[in-house]
């Protein structure tokens, strides 16, 4: 799987350099996106601009990395999906589950957002 990390002081910033995303790269994107929050930099914002196409398995493992990221208490974003990548998570109910910005810019939002939140609420870092 190609792709490009880009490491901020609060956050990682994957972007995905496939137009497709098979079913057998969820393993390979379970592994990047575990390796990325082993150190003091925990939230990710996962960058589909490339990605044209999703195979059903990545789709319902990027709900999975959601809802891990929530139980440890990290942000997780995705943002600038295309059209054919957001018409099957809203097929198969899966874009509400999620994360989703239309910017990377507003994604650096959200994860700043929650930061506070997280701050405010006594959960943080």
């Amino acid at each position: 799987m190609n792709f490009k990390i880009d490491t901020k002081e609060k956050f990682h910033v994957i972007t995905i350099n496939e137009s497709t995303l098979s079913a057998n790269m969820t393993e390979d994107l379970r592994k990047l996106l575990t390796e990325v929050t082993q150190n003091h930099v925990k939230h990710i914002i996962l960058n589909f601009m490339q990605v044209q196409q999703l195979d059903m398995e990545v789709a319902e493992y990027l709900s999975t990395a959601r809802q891990e990221a929530l139980e440890d208490n990290r942000s997780f974003v995705v943002c600038e999906l295309q059209p054919a990548v957001k018409k099957l998570l809203m097929q198969e109910d899966l874009l509400d589950i999620l994360n989703v910005t239309p910017t990377e810019s507003e994604a650096w939002d959200i994860v700043q957002m929650e930061e506070i939140e997280r701050e405010l609420l006594g959960g943080g870092e």
